[in-house]
């Protein structure tokens, strides 16, 4: 039985209660596990103190915390038990001469991605897909098969993620239309769900490299930038079709999540309210723990664990110079 993910959406104090966490609020004690605890989700004002946050880091226990607005502020692991400096100086020289190539491949695989998530829906009949769905598949290699630096490689990230957005408004509802991407803080309920669900991807994915050899600040599509972790950033971006926004469409097209009941609106910005975050998480998670059968390894793995396996691709890249492909849904590797 693996480890488990825990979220905490109350106010409240973590601390350590002889060798197992306690959560206190003002419902009374709860008591966490350690032994099958991985990370801790901190969805709101959470107190905890340095003697708790030791404990912590000796059983090996990731924790995200998270802003009132959903966004994700900022991570505590452990010191790193995975540490090569080989593979960091060899992870520089691929920044350094061989980036392009890898940023590439991240940006084919969100479209590969995305066209197979939209696909879904042109072939139960929203056929004004079509026009996008094909400048994904034929037009998109080709403009990425030229000689290009980073900032088109970006462009093109970008226009992908734009033409996605807005085809939203064929097989959504039109209270989720969305009229533009805005992010901190979310002004309308599309907006609110896309922000809490990367957030939810990019903790995720911060964990996942911290179980390899990989170091964290060390990207190639976004920037290299002190104060955070860029490359859970590029190993998320391919896969955020696939878990977030394929959770976002199920749980808007089933009424699961719904205007009038999972948000809180204000003047300036949109929030899933406690009721649509449980939703929602229950909703991620169980598409973070759908299994299927790795064409490759020839056994079954968890999306979660995809996730991990692109990083040792990364690795594989890095070390011996073998092909990226990061994960796809059509070849489910």
């Amino acid at each position: 039985m693996g480890k488990h993910t825990r979220y905490i959406m109350s106010m409240g104090e973590l601390s350590r209660k002889d060798n197992s966490i306690l959560f206190r609020n003002e419902k009374g004690n709860n008591y966490i596990p350690v032994e099958d605890t991985r990370e801790i989700y901190c969805l709101n004002e959470i107190s905890m103190n340095t003697k708790f946050l030791d404990f912590a880091s000796r059983a090996g226990i990731v924790i995200h915390i998270f802003n009132y607005y959903g966004n994700y502020s900022g991570s505590y692991y452990p010191k790193e038990y995975l540490v090569s400096g080989n593979l960091t100086i060899k992870q520089a020289e691929t920044f350094l001469y061989k980036r392009e190539g890898i940023a590439k491949a991240i940006v084919l695989g969100i479209a590969e991605n995305i066209y197979e998530v939209l696909y879904h829906y042109y072939k139960h009949g929203k056929k004004e897909l079509k026009e996008f769905l094909y400048w994904l598949k034929e037009d998109i290699p080709n403009f990425l098969d030229k000689d290009l630096d980073i900032k088109h490689i970006l462009f093109i990230e970008g226009q992908i993620w734009m033409k996605f957005y807005d085809s939203f408004k064929y097989f959504l509802p039109e209270d989720f239309v969305m009229n533009k991407r805005v992010k901190r803080p979310p002004d309308n309920p599309i907006n609110a769900l896309i922000s809490f669900g990367n957030s939810i991807f990019y903790s995720r994915t911060i964990t996942q490299i911290y179980n390899t050899h990989l170091n964290q600040t060390i990207s190639f599509l976004h920037e290299p930038r002190e104060s955070r972790f860029s490359l859970s950033l590029d190993l998320s971006e391919v896969f955020k079709p696939v878990v977030v926004y394929k959770s976002i469409f199920e749980l808007v097209n089933n009424r699961k999540i719904q205007v009038d009941k999972h948000f809180v609106k204000k003047f300036n910005y949109c929030l899933l309210n406690d009721s649509g975050k449980k939703i929602f998480i229950e909703s991620i998670e169980n598409r973070f723990n759908n299994v299927f059968e790795h064409k490759i390894l020839k056994r079954k793995i968890s999306y979660e664990t995809a996730i991990k396996l692109d990083g040792y691709k990364l690795i594989k890249y890095c070390m011996e110079g073998k092909k990226f492909k990061p994960f796809s849904l059509k070849e489910m590797m």
